[in-house]
């Protein structure tokens, strides 16, 4: 048999394919996407268990008239390549390339751009109201994981909807993971629901026999609704979706091509919310990623024979991995230490924290807004919370932060990894924004370390305040400094002077200090005595420092890896100027207006002048220009 896949540019070919036909061209969109994540990386696993069902929702469905809304994005890679890109899929993730989540600008295929979780169903309601007030007929469908149903906004739409009663599909893709084992209440609902199959045949069987009876049967079959009722909560415990308002159709195989399309064009004929539970296979068709799906997540290149991910040869540790050993050492000499994640115990370095102490960590699922507010009450009773997410995540729990811990002056303490420019995720991953939303919060200490061993003593630091704190650091291997054995308590709103210069002063924070370091070196050899300043606090600022230097010198350079809009930049300039500091000129350094877009981290942060040779070349350009005027 040809391969099919060459020769579909666009959903609508799959109409006129056969059913042997769609089963084929689902082994040859996995083989496209083991072959392209293996050089380029990506979200492997979850991309390869919804390859059916993408198929399934491509052929019953008109898109782009009708509306399909991916939550998060990690399950899209099938329809990405079904709808126009098949040919450009090898730029997955590359700059320039295609990007890993739904974006609208991308393709008119894309309905919704998404890379934070439990959005889908939000969103796809309020496409299904605007059709409505549009007197239009298409149909909108929402697919979300298990993982993202965990998230409390998948809640708040799935109350709104089922007492609007519009006609809207959801799909609930069950693969009993998200990037690490699903945990909670639904976790284990759900799993129930898996070993209940029988309760709509039965439900509909029961409907028929009662309407069957002479005379009566359609009387006692309304007499008898309440014992349908009955039957549901014995067969599906709970009925939660059903009382939320939706029609419960499954659990369904979501492998199986034919009985997907069956059930979708009979979802397409209901009236009302819908909602339809598949189940999936994480990892499908790629035996390494099955046994090890939350491995094969979100993966970096790897060897497609044996699974083994390309590792870089580097031996410094990361930031994450020193952040997790001092943790862990702090935890061991304090019983107080409670450390909580939304869904991310492996990628915070957590994971060794939960196998040694499980009864102080708590993984909240999807759901940061809830994360900060537990650990705000297990503050209030003398514990000594700490809060681990990447920092793009923590900008979902912005109002708790402010209410729940800042407003309280509660001893919170938040680690943000993958803060700054992350990679090849791209503007949705960036975690760029913490600076800025984070520094004019009352009642908050806000750090970031100059390298590893820092970050260390920072870990330690923060449990020594009794006020929130915020411990920022980047995504990828340290400095390769040496980490001290004794930790010590850094002295709060005090910078290191790294070296002195009169020419100009870097002022620079967190990772930006050691590029600054290397923009010295180069301003020395053109005659130009810069001098660098690591900050280490964003809030306080170290403001006899700040004065200090600006009666010494004719130029200070900020450097932040941050917008500049509300940034450290702006935190310098806003204290200089409240304090009539007119002498001496500043230019800050950091990132643009723009939601910056996907690369490897090292070339991204060039490109916007924030690595070493490029820093000097922009300070230098800044001398001149000044002299000339």
């Amino acid at each position: 048999m040809r391969n099919i896949l060459s020769s579909i540019d666009s959903p609508e070919q799959l109409k006129n394919l056969s059913l042997a036909q769609l089963n084929k061209l689902a082994g040859e969109i996995r083989e496209l996407i083991l072959t392209t994540v293996a050089k380029t990386g990506g979200h492997l696993a979850p991309n390869l268990g919804t390859v059916e069902l993408t198929i399934a929702l491509h052929t019953v469905f008109n898109c782009p008239e009708d509306k399909i809304v991916w939550d998060v994005g990690h399950q899209a890679y099938g329809h990405k390549i079904l709808t126009g890109r098949r040919e450009r899929f090898d730029t997955l993730r590359q700059p320039g390339g295609i990007t890993g989540f739904p974006k609208r600008s991308e393709s008119m295929y894309d309905s919704f751009g998404v890379g934070h979780s439990s959005t889908s169903i939000s969103a796809a309601l309020g496409m299904a109201i605007a059709r409505d007030l549009d007197d239009k007929d298409n149909y909108v469908v929402a697919v979300i994981g298990d993982g993202s149903m965990t998230g409390g906004e998948a809640f708040e739409a799935l109350n709104n909807a089922g007492d609007l009663g519009k006609h809207l599909i959801v799909i609930l893709n069950d693969n009993e993971m998200s990037i690490d084992k699903n945990v909670g209440a639904l976790a284990e609902y759900l799993s129930k629901m898996r070993t209940a199959p029988t309760y709509n045949k039965v439900k509909h069987d029961l409907e028929f026999l009662l309407k069957r009876i002479p005379t009566i049967g359609g009387s006692v079959a309304k007499a008898v609704e309440h014992l349908k009722d009955s039957l549901r909560f014995l067969l599906v415990p709970g009925g939660l979706f059903e009382e939320l308002g939706f029609t419960y159709v499954g659990p369904i195989d979501g492998h199986n091509i034919e009985l997907l399309t069956d059930v979708l064009e009979k979802a397409k004929t209901m009236q009302g919310p819908i909602l339809i539970h598949t189940l999936t296979k994480k990892g499908k068709g790629y035996f390494p990623a099955e046994i090890e799906p939350d491995k094969f997540h979100g993966v970096g290149p790897f060897c497609l024979e044996t699974g083994e991910v390309k590792k870089s040869a580097n031996p410094i540790p990361s930031y994450t991995s020193v952040f997790s050993k001092a943790l862990l050492k702090l935890a061991d000499q304090d019983k107080n230490i409670v450390a909580i994640t939304a869904a991310m115990p492996t990628g915070t370095g957590l994971k060794k924290f939960a196998d040694r102490f499980p009864e102080r960590f708590l993984d909240v699922g999807i759901a940061e807004q809830h994360a900060v507010t537990v650990a705000a009450g297990l503050a209030s009773q003398k514990k000594k919370p700490i809060v681990v997410l990447y920092s793009t995540f923590a900008q979902r729990a912005y109002d708790q932060i402010i209410h729940d811990v800042c407003l309280q002056k509660l001893p919170v303490v938040f680690a943000l990894d993958r803060a700054g420019i992350v990679g090849e995720d791209g503007p949705t991953h960036h975690g760029v924004f913490d600076y800025s939303f984070l520094r004019h919060m009352p009642n908050i200490t806000l750090m970031a370390p100059k390298d590893e061993n820092e970050l260390q003593h920072m870990l330690y630091t923060a449990f020594q305040l009794k006020e929130p704190v915020v411990l920022r650091y980047p995504r990828g291997n340290g400095v390769g400094v040496k980490l001290d054995e004794e930790l010590v308590t850094l002295p709060v709103g005090m910078a290191e002077e790294i070296k002195s210069g009169d020419d100009i002063v870097f002022f620079a924070i967190g990772s930006m200090v050691e590029a600054c370091k290397q923009a010295s070196e180069f301003l020395g050899y053109i005659g130009i005595e810069a001098g660098v300043v690591n900050a280490r606090f964003i809030k306080p600022l170290d403001e006899d420092m700040l004065i200090r230097i600006a009666n010494r010198t004719k130029y200070i350079v900020t450097v932040e890896d941050n917008v500049l809009a509300g940034g450290f930049g702006s935190a310098v300039l806003e204290f200089l100027n409240d304090h009539g500091i007119a002498e001496p000129k500043v230019l800050r350094l950091g990132l643009p207006d723009k939601f910056i877009e996907q690369g490897p981290r090292k070339d991204l942060l060039a490109k916007y002048t924030l690595s070493g040779e490029n820093i000097a070349k922009s300070v230098s350009a800044f001398i001149k220009s000044d002299e000339v005027r």
